[in-house]
């Protein structure tokens, strides 16, 4: 066996993936997600003391005293390490108060313990060239080796943000108010996110978008549980990314794979996207979509718990946002106190209070016309999941057009108050399962072939 199949045998039983005989998902581990894997291995190694240039930023003049305005002082330490080819950027123990700043190449942004980065919280800081449009607080583009590592935290003051979002959202229901992001990394190559703690942030907290070969472990993500928008980690439009040991507390999805457009020479813009032994708390749990017009493709959601969740296991889109979720597979999870435990709909948002959890359905629906934009969800397996609802077991809603298709449920048990709804679905199976609704029908059907109950 050659060395790249060796890596991928070793990889595919870390990463819990199957073959493909059998109707299970296969999914690929690329050699170049295993060189992304090798070269956080390798960019720990270098970051030993005296290995690689350190920017200590105390000697670029920032004071950390939480008072005065340290960004020249950390941007500059930024920009010398990329002049001279790359490095560890350093922050020592202290508050850094800083306007929005920029990552270069072949840089290690590391946070000491006792390190905290933190963003002034005036709109005028982080005005955009767009009306209306905000910077993210870090952000970084056509970068390669970037990490961002060590056991301090970034703050994004998000707080004078979050009430004016909530009363724009009452207002109008699904309405996002225009937010700065905390960490925004486009078009980049080989990204690590590891150890520190991020929080507080404005919008969302960490976005991959069109980037490849990521890894975010050991890291934190908190906010408030009733904080607007605050999504811990999007990938966007990203390939081979692994999510492993990260705990993540806040107020809305806790990993949103997102898909929004096609790529040109890609089948799919979202692919080979895993997440394991996480620990979810509040916030609206591990979602697909809503945008999916790319294509999302080899997705593992393995060895994670969820606690107190809106939301548990959810792929969610809308016709004219949707496109093709395949080979999806989720396994060996805990759920307790979530509402509910799976959310697969094609009808997001479909609703006047924009209420995804009870979506307000047309009670009659005719079949359209199959366009790039509708919602397609196929070749799903929830394996080894134990979970209990508040409320709903939850739901699954394919379109007249577009059912959903081909999932197996296996060794699955849920306990709610009332039961699954399946709604034009077929191939829905249910292999050593159950599960118990204190009120009503376990399963609630129209329009579906489910077996196995």
């Amino acid at each position: 066996m050659s060395a790249n199949r060796r890596s991928e045998a070793f990889f595919a039983f870390f990463l819990g993936t199957e073959a493909g005989a059998g109707g299970r998902i296969k999914v690929m581990i690329s050699p170049s997600f295993i060189s992304a894997l090798v070269f956080t291995t390798a960019t720990v190694a270098l970051a030993a003391p005296g290995s690689v240039p350190v920017y200590d930023v105390r000697q670029f003049g920032a004071k950390a005293d939480g008072h005065t305005l340290d960004t020249p002082a950390l941007q500059k330490a930024l920009d010398e390490c990329a002049d001279h080819g790359g490095g560890i950027v350093r922050l020592p123990s202290g508050t850094y108060l800083s306007k929005p700043l920029h990552l270069h190449s072949h840089t290690t942004l590391q946070l000491d313990a006792g390190a905290t980065l933190l963003a002034t919280d005036e709109a005028a800081d982080f005005t955009g060239d767009k009306p209306g449009g905000f910077i993210p607080f870090i952000d970084g583009k056509e970068l390669v080796d970037v990490a961002i590592t060590g056991s301090g935290t970034i703050d994004g003051a998000g707080a004078k943000w979050w009430e004016p979002a909530e009363q724009a959202r009452r207002k109008k229901a699904g309405y996002t108010l225009p937010r700065p992001n905390l960490i925004v990394l486009t078009h980049c190559r080989n990204l690590r996110l590891q150890d520190v703690t991020l929080q507080n942030s404005p919008k969302f907290h960490f976005v991959p978008a069109d980037c490849e070969d990521v890894l975010v472990t050991n890291v934190t993500i908190l906010a408030p549980a009733n904080s607007p928008n605050t999504d811990a980690i999007d990938p966007s439009v990203s390939r081979r990314v692994l999510i492993t040991h990260c705990r993540i507390d806040v107020g809305d999805d806790n990993v949103a794979i997102k898909s929004g457009r096609k790529v040109p020479g890609r089948e799919f813009a979202c692919e080979d996207i895993t997440v394991t032994d996480c620990t979810f708390l509040h916030g609206h749990g591990v979602s697909i979509g809503s945008e999916t017009a790319g294509g999302v493709h080899n997705v593992v959601v393995r060895n994670c718990t969820f606690e107190n969740t809106e939301n548990g296991l959810r792929i969610k889109s809308q016709r004219g946002k949707g496109g093709l979720v395949e080979n999806i597979l989720y396994t060996d999870i805990t759920m307790t106190n979530v509402n509910p435990a799976i959310t697969f709909t094609c009808y997001y948002m479909n609703n006047s209070q924009g209420d995804p959890i009870q979506p307000k359905l047309p009670t009659e629906d005719a079949a359209r016309a199959v366009q790039p934009g509708t919602p397609i969800y196929r070749n799903i397996r929830v394996r080894n999941v134990d979970a209990t609802c508040a409320k709903a077991a939850g739901v699954m809603l394919g379109l007249p057009e577009s059912p959903i298709e081909n999932v197996l449920f296996e060794n699955v048990r849920i306990s709610s108050q009332t039961g699954l709804t399946v709604r034009n679905a077929r191939q829905i199976e249910f292999k050593d399962s159950t599960l118990q609704a204190r009120q009503g029908k376990t399963l609630l059907l129209q329009n579906a072939q489910v077996g196995g109950l």
